[in-house]
C-alpha cells in the first residue's frame, strides 16, 4: 500500500534521517507532454539512490516553476511497501510556449507604429528560446535571437542575437529639437552561468554600428548631421532572483546589475564610455487576490555632453503616459509602484486591475547630480490599468495602462504592451 505523506510531516521525517535510511528508489516525472523528460532529469538535483532530502525537493520545485515551459510544479512522496524506501513524483503543469505577439503604439510624431513577432520558449523540449520580430516605426526593423541557458548542463548556456533596428529619434539641442533617422545593427554573443539556486551571471560582447542621419528640426554647429560609428561593448549582467511564482502572483525580490563598457572604432568620433544600471524589484502578496509590485532603477553613465545621451524618458521603458522618448540623460532614478488585484480567476483566464504611480528624474548630459532636483527633470505619473492573462501560455499578459502626469509640463497617454510592465 502507498501512503502519501503531507509536506509538514515529510519535513519532520527528513530532520530525523539517520545513516543509511530513507533512500529514494525512483524519481518519476509526470505532466511533461512537450518538455523532454531527459531535460527535466538533467536540471533537477534529486536522483535515484540518494537519501530523501526536503531541501533538494524544495529547490527542484522552485527551479521547475521558473522554467518558461512550466506554469506550476508540485511533488508527491510515497513509501514503498514497509521499508525506508520512497518513491518521488515531480508533477508539472505546462505552459503553451509558441507565442505570437503584437504591440501597437504611436511614434515620436504621433504616427501609427507596431511590432509583430513570434517566440518559442521550449524549442526541442529543452527550454531553448527562439524568437524574432518585425517592427514598423516609420522605418522597417527586424531582429532574431536564440537563448539556450541549459545548453551545456544545468548551469551553463549561451545566447545569440541579431538586430537591425531603425527609428526616428528626437535629439535635444540648446536651440530646440532635431529629428534623426537612427539605425542600430548589432550582433551579440553571451555566456550564461547559474551558480547556486538564485544567482545568474551573463557575460559577452556586442558588435554594433550606430548610424544617425539628420531629418529635420533644429541644428547646431557642434552636432553633426550625419554620424556613423562602429562600436563594440563588453557586457556583464548579474542577478539574484528570490522571487516565488504562483500563477499570476509573485512574492519576494530580485536584484539585477547591468554594466557595459562601450568602445568606438574611431575614438575621435565618440570616446569610450561606461553605462550601468541596477534594478531592484520587490513583490508582496496582499490577501488572496492582491499583489503589490515595486521597481527601483538607478542608472549611471559617463557624463558626456552629447545630445545622444543613453537614458531615455519613455512610455515603454519607465514612465507610463509621458510619451515616446521625450528627454534624455546620463543618469536616472526611476521608481515604479503598483497594486495588482485579481477581479476574475477562471481555469485558464485571469482579469486583473492595476493602480500605479511612476516617477523619476534624470541628470542632464554634462550636468551634475543636482539636476535630479530640477522641476524640469522630475516626472510623476499616477494611473490605472488592466491585465488580461492566460494562465497556461507563458507571458501571455496583455496590458493597457493610462498614465496622467501631475508635475510641470506633464502629458497623459495610454500604453499597450505584452507582459507585466516590470
Amino acid at each position: 500500500m502507498r501512503i502519501i505523506i503531507p509536506f509538514a510531516i515529510l519535513l519532520l521525517l527528513f530532520s530525523k534521517v539517520t545513516h543509511g535510511q530513507t533512500l529514494v528508489v525512483n524519481v518519476d516525472i509526470q505532466g511533461n507532454n512537450r518538455t523532454r523528460k531527459a531535460f527535466i532529469e538533467k536540471i533537477i538535483r534529486l536522483k535515484t539512490g540518494m537519501k530523501l532530502d526536503s531541501s533538494l525537493i524544495e529547490q527542484d520545485i522552485y527551479r521547475l516553476k521558473r522554467l518558461p515551459s512550466v506554469s506550476h510544479a508540485y511533488f508527491q512522496v510515497s513509501r514503498v511497501k514497509e521499508g525506508e524506501a520512497y518513491h518521488v513524483v515531480y508533477g508539472i503543469e505546462e505552459n503553451f510556449t509558441c507565442i505570437p505577439f503584437a504591440s501597437v503604439y504611436t511614434t515620436t510624431n504621433d504616427e501609427f507604429a507596431y511590432r509583430v513577432g513570434l517566440q518559442e520558449f521550449n524549442a526541442l523540449g529543452n527550454n531553448i528560446i527562439l524568437g524574432g520580430f518585425y517592427q514598423k516605426d516609420i522605418f522597417d526593423s527586424y531582429a532574431f535571437h536564440v537563448r539556450a541557458p541549459y545548453l551545456f548542463g544545468k548551469r551553463l548556456g549561451m545566447a545569440w542575437s541579431y538586430q537591425n533596428l531603425t527609428t526616428q529619434e528626437p535629439v535635444f539641442l540648446d536651440a530646440g529639437i532635431a529629428d534623426y533617422r537612427y539605425n542600430n545593427e548589432s550582433f551579440e554573443v553571451l555566456g550564461l552561468y547559474q551558480f547556486g539556486l538564485r544567482h545568474n551571471l551573463e557575460m559577452g560582447i556586442t558588435l554594433f554600428t550606430e548610424d544617425y542621419q539628420y531629418l529635420f528640426g533644429s541644428t547646431a554647429p557642434s552636432v553633426p548631421q550625419s554620424l556613423k560609428v562602429d562600436k563594440y561593448s563588453y557586457k556583464l549582467h548579474y542577478s539574484y532572483d528570490a522571487i516565488r511564482y504562483h500563477y499570476q502572483y509573485l512574492s519576494g525580490f530580485k536584484n539585477a546589475i547591468n554594466v557595459q563598457y562601450v568602445l568606438s572604432a574611431n575614438e575621435q568620433q565618440l570616446p569610450e564610455f561606461i553605462i550601468g544600471f541596477n534594478d531592484f524589484t520587490f513583490f508582496k502578496r496582499v490577501g488572496r487576490k492582491g499583489n503589490w509590485a515595486n521597481r527601483l532603477r538607478l542608472g549611471l553613465a559617463s557624463n558626456l555632453k552629447t545630445p545622444f545621451a543613453p537614458f531615455a524618458v519613455d512610455n515603454n521603458l519607465n514612465i507610463r503616459g509621458v510619451g515616446n522618448t521625450v528627454d534624455r540623460g546620463t543618469a536616472a532614478i526611476v521608481f515604479n509602484t503598483e497594486y495588482r488585484h485579481t477581479l476574475l480567476d477562471k481555469d485558464w483566464f485571469v482579469l486583473q486591475s492595476n493602480i500605479f504611480v511612476d516617477g523619476g528624474s534624470w541628470r542632464n548630459p554634462g550636468g551634475d547630480f543636482s539636476d535630479f532636483g530640477d522641476n524640469q527633470n522630475l516626472r510623476i505619473y499616477p494611473g490605472v490599468g488592466i491585465r488580461l492573462i492566460h494562465k497556461h501560455i507563458f507571458n501571455a499578459i496583455f496590458r493597457i495602462d493610462y498614465g496622467h502626469g501631475i508635475t510641470i509640463d506633464s502629458s497623459m497617454g495610454i500604453v499597450f504592451g505584452i507582459g507585466q510592465y516590470f
